[in-house]
């Protein structure tokens, strides 16, 4: 079984910066795909950290609307690419029902190629 098969919601693609926070500071980060369930990161400059909560604020292209979230790295890997990329997978523990139903709008879209 891949790591596709267990995974219950289609991934779209996202190219976004947001801030994730540690320990109640901020860190710039970037995503790359985001699905119902939690979006998946690169880090850029946050130190090591073994902490698995984290804070998560960000905009969906097209919307205005800052979302908070809060999410637990329930992965983390190295990418094997020309310049080895650090990635953390963050599930998504805590969204107001608003900010849920944005996402679920975007993912959905997503997947019908727009």
């Amino acid at each position: 079984m891949t790591m596709s098969d267990k995974r219950k919601n289609a991934r779209v693609p996202l190219d976004i910066y947001l801030n994730k926070y540690m320990s109640g500071v901020p860190y710039m980060v970037h995503a790359s795909d985001i699905s119902q369930e939690g979006v998946s990161l690169g880090r850029l400059i946050e130190p090591e950290q073994s902490a698995r909560r984290v804070g998560l604020q960000f905009q969906l292209p097209g919307s205005e609307e800052v979302i908070y979230a809060e999410g637990e790295v329930v992965r983390e890997w190295v990418e094997a690419s020309p310049r080895q990329h650090e990635r953390s997978g963050v599930r998504f523990t805590l969204l107001t029902s608003r900010h849920r139903q944005m996402i679920d709008e975007y993912v959905t879209r997503g997947t019908r190629g727009h």
